[in-house]
């Protein structure tokens, strides 16, 4: 049974990841097809380039490595969010407000992943 809730919750987070993937390379394309229009500062195009170009390839290369994939996601993410709030610090608020739902369900995603993994409980007096 352990292993098939393990199996189970591996796919989970595997079309998740590719979900956030894809998002995250519909933004960053989308970011940079106006970037034509509204000049990026030279050091955001070349990070989001590098950035696109990681994500699109993660979908080959990181297809079955867990790491890689988060570790993508996170640089992708990183390219995006960090010149925000560099540039203009009162983003940081909405940034941190935004992050309370995301704590509480990383937190409910990894109790519902542990709790298939200690075996049946058995009630008795």
């Amino acid at each position: 049974m352990n292993t098939q809730a393990r199996s189970s919750w591996d796919k989970v987070e595997f079309y998740t990841s590719y979900f956030l993937m894809f998002v995250l390379a519909s933004v960053i394309g989308t970011r940079l097809s106006f970037a034509s229009v509204w000049q990026l500062p030279p050091i955001d195009l070349v990070f989001n380039v590098i950035a696109l170009i990681l994500v699109i390839a993660s979908f080959w290369i990181a297809r079955r490595r867990r790491s890689w994939r988060l570790w993508i996601i996170a640089f992708a993410t990183a390219t995006q969010l960090i010149p925000m709030v560099i540039r203009y610090p009162a983003t940081l608020f909405p940034l941190l407000g935004g992050l309370i739902p995301v704590v509480i369900m990383v937190w409910a995603l990894i109790a519902l992943s542990r709790k298939g993994s200690q075996g049946p409980r058995v009630r008795g007096s």
